[in-house]
């Protein structure tokens, strides 16, 4: 699958995507510690790392959590937090691990941007028969009237970039014999920040990134006047921004070998 252009947004904003991005909550953790049955000697693969806000939320299953990201920028974050993660320098369709060598695959708000059939089957190569999937995904909440007013400010910017919304990147594990149908739960989550870490919350968005100097300030100054005017959010030194995180989950089944690349 090729690489989306906004991708390169990631390499801008990385700093920004650490300090601004919400964590994931303990409940969406536990489910997937449960139906994947992690935990202590289990190893996990996962997908778009990032800056590793996710690999480290994963690491407390007790699986040991491999991090995969194609982006340098934010490959120095995550290295920078967490200096003995073994991360890859790799792409979903090319992993660099051996047939059947992990128990699980997860990726934190990551796979609308690699979604392929390749993808998928390579994700199937290094699952072990019953190692599971777990895709997750954190959606603001925009039916209040400031973060409605907040996600127009954002969408105002977008350019047809993958997103999560919408169901595309489920058609690629339709028809799948070598796996269970996706199931689906969700779980209520807030992000509790002040007003320049949701202006950095704003400026990591890929597209966002992409702006000019002075757009991109122009956008931070238009949350902070949101922020400052709004009847909900005024004089409050301490926001609480609403998500849902939506988690899904799949099963690989036996019967299936892939090509192996020799990778240790």
């Amino acid at each position: 699958m090729p690489t989306h252009a906004a991708v390169a947004g990631f390499n801008l904003a990385a700093e920004a995507y650490e300090r601004g991005r919400p964590g994931y909550p303990a409940e969406a953790i536990a489910y997937l510690r449960e139906t994947l049955g992690l935990g202590p000697g289990r190893r996990t693969v996962d997908l778009g790392a990032g800056t590793g806000k996710f690999t480290r939320a994963m690491a407390g299953t007790g699986a040991t959590v491999v991090p995969v990201e194609p982006t340098r920028a934010m490959r120095l974050v995550l290295h920078r937090l967490d200096p003995g993660a073994p991360v890859l320098a790799a792409v979903s369709e090319r992993l660099p691990l051996r047939t059947g060598s992990v128990d699980g695959v997860v990726a934190g708000q990551a796979f609308h941007w690699f979604a392929s059939s390749g993808t998928v089957d390579e994700i199937v190569r290094v699952l072990r028969p019953g190692g599971g999937i777990g895709l997750v995904w954190n959606t603001r909440d925009e039916s209040l009237p400031w973060t409605a007013k907040l996600g127009a400010l954002i969408n105002a910017h977008e350019t047809g970039t993958p997103k999560y919304k919408g169901t595309g990147w489920q058609r690629v594990f339709e028809g799948r014999p070598d796996l269970t149908p996706l199931e689906h739960r969700a779980f209520v989550h807030a992000q509790r920040l002040d007003v320049e870490t949701l202006v950095d919350r704003v400026l990591s968005v890929s597209f966002i990134a992409l702006l000019s100097p002075a757009e991109r300030q122009e956008l931070a100054a238009k949350v902070r006047t949101l922020i400052a005017t709004d009847p909900a959010t005024r004089d409050r030194p301490v926001l609480e921004l609403p998500y849902r995180t939506d988690v899904y989950t799949s099963r690989r089944l036996p019967g299936v070998d892939r090509t192996d690349p020799a990778a240790p």
